[in-house]
């Protein structure tokens, strides 16, 4: 009743005057007279609420045990901070306390763990490990972390990070704290070796496990490249490499490049020599022949570039927006499963879309959500840079698109915190449980600065936060192309410098205390 009577207050923006009972680590009940009051800002709306709490002892009998028949006086039971889970018997005049608040301690160590722990969020169990002993000692085990991060953050994402060595280095624990806080997060600079010759821009990259995968892109007087490019950072000296692929698919820039189940990659749409493409073609890059293969999905969407792509599922391949024929910008969404015999388009209806856009970035949360940000978006006769955005439940019977943030849009809302000025082009980064990094693009007026965003779409009020990061970021942010690497990092690709275009030195934005390359670092 009083945490419902907390929640109802904040909801209506008034104060809260109440008592609250708690218990100390030994068992002994204590009374929290908790006081909340609304601050608000200079616009008169509420930025924060202030605590006050005072704790006093409680003369509380709690009563016997549930389903205790006996008719004798029951003997009270504390609990010590080394053994928790043990009742001891205390002498006689004592208040009885703590035995129906205790009885959870009776499970296993086996049911505690796998039963309830495993389905505490992170933050919730580093909370939980300060109760006792016996839960500290359990939280401290890596089975159970494991089991922790793979319900917060899917088995796929498990299944990437136990790739790094930085997962094995610092232990499942140390990881989950790292990026769930992003504590570690820091930018470095790699110089590598190779190149990807003849140069190019606007070409495509995403990661295969610890590799980083390019194709395509606009060579010199707009030619359309094919080639297929490798940079294996698992490698003492990683060195860009060309793959001998066979049946490459015809050349192309401002197309998508997703990887899907594990080691296959997915080539949608772009600009050719021919003009706008609509086709896929699919790479199993682990095979001993690579070979280009083209899907010949039924009803595709009509030919675009500059649209943007993800993968559900580790089957699907999901398109959005971009730029057809005659420079007409598209808002449509569609999907196709890759792996089917005969895979078909299926445009997903839905009653409102947001403004047709090109150049916007789309993130997958929560398993099959979607989230658009950004863009070059229609906006009446006028196209404008957006820093909207937008998501979508690809899970519900009637999926529909919600604007999370904006301004004049349906069901939009406007979230605390100083959001990403708008932009297109710009880096998007999935981190582990939701949440979405936003990075440079391009920016009315000038090169945007290299600032990150932080936003996580599944909070009840989802807040834009800037990330101060230590270490030498990307000397100009657009004309960037990005993938995360292992969970663990993001490697941005690229961008112009006023003259050319740079891929032997990379960025990497460690998202966890890195592992030392021996190659060169700044």
């Amino acid at each position: 009743m009083v945490v419902s009577e907390i929640r109802r207050c904040i909801d209506n923006g008034t104060e809260f005057r109440g008592d609250l009972l708690n218990f100390r680590k030994d068992g002994s009940p204590l009374m929290n007279k908790l006081h909340l009051t609304p601050i608000y800002g200079d616009d008169e709306t509420i930025t924060h609420y202030m605590g006050i709490q005072f704790f006093t002892n409680a003369n509380v009998d709690l009563g016997p045990s549930p389903g205790s028949m006996t008719k004798e006086p029951v003997r009270s039971t504390r609990f010590t901070p080394d053994n928790f889970f043990r009742p001891i018997s205390t002498g006689p005049g004592q208040s009885n306390f703590c035995r129906e608040y205790s009885s959870i301690f009776q499970l296993t160590d086996e049911v505690l763990c796998q039963s309830i722990l495993s389905r505490l969020s992170p933050r919730d169990i580093a909370s939980v490990s300060s109760v006792c002993r016996r839960l500290y000692l359990l939280t401290r085990n890596e089975d159970l972390w494991r089991m922790v991060c793979q319900n917060a953050w899917g088995s796929e994402t498990t299944r990437a990070l136990e790739t790094v060595p930085a997962a094995k280095r610092l232990g499942w624990g140390r990881l989950a704290r790292e990026l769930t806080t992003l504590e570690a997060v820091a930018w470095r600079k790699l110089t590598v070796g190779g190149a990807v010759e003849p140069s190019r821009c606007n070409f495509s990259a995403c990661a295969v496990g610890n590799r980083v995968v390019l194709f395509g892109g606009e060579g010199v007087n707009m030619q359309p490249m094919n080639d297929t490019f490798v940079l294996d950072l698992n490698a003492s000296n990683p060195e860009w490499r060309h793959v001998n692929v066979s049946s490459a698919p015809p050349g192309r820039w401002g197309h998508t490049l997703s990887c899907l189940n594990g080691s296959l990659l997915v080539v949608f749409g772009g600009c050719g020599r021919q003009g706008l493409l609509n086709d896929v073609f699919t790479l199993d890059l682990d095979a001993k022949q690579p070979t280009w293969r083209e899907i010949p999905g039924v009803a595709p969407p009509v030919p675009r570039s500059w649209h943007s792509s993800c993968t559900l599922d580790g089957t699907k391949l999901v398109v959005s927006g971009g730029c057809a024929d005659s420079g007409v910008l598209l808002s449509d969404t569609y999907l196709l499963d890759v792996t089917m015999d005969r895979p078909v388009w299926r445009e997903v209806p839905a009653s409102w879309t947001p403004p047709s856009r090109l150049g916007h970035s789309m993130s997958v949360y929560g398993g099959r959500k979607i989230l658009m940000f950004g863009g070059l978006a229609k906006s009446g006769p006028l196209r404008l840079r957006s820093s909207d955005v937008f998501t979508m439940d690809l899970s519900e019977e009637e999926p529909c698109w919600r604007c999370l943030t904006g301004s004049g849009m349906p069901g939009a809302g406007n979230p605390a915190g100083a959001g990403p000025p708008p932009r297109l082009d710009h880096v998007a980064v999935s981190l582990p449980g939701g949440r979405v990094l936003i990075f440079g693009g391009s920016v009315a007026g000038l090169h945007s600065a290299s600032q990150l965003y932080l936003l996580d779409p599944t909070e009840e009020k989802p807040t834009w936060r800037i990330l101060n990061v230590p270490g030498r970021p990307p000397r100009f942010a657009w004309g960037h192309s990005t993938c995360v690497v292992g969970g663990t990092k993001a490697i941005v690709l690229g961008g112009q410098t006023g003259e050319e275009w740079m891929l032997t030195e990379i960025h990497e934005l460690s998202l966890a205390s890195s592992t030392v390359y021996t190659t060169r670092m700044n």
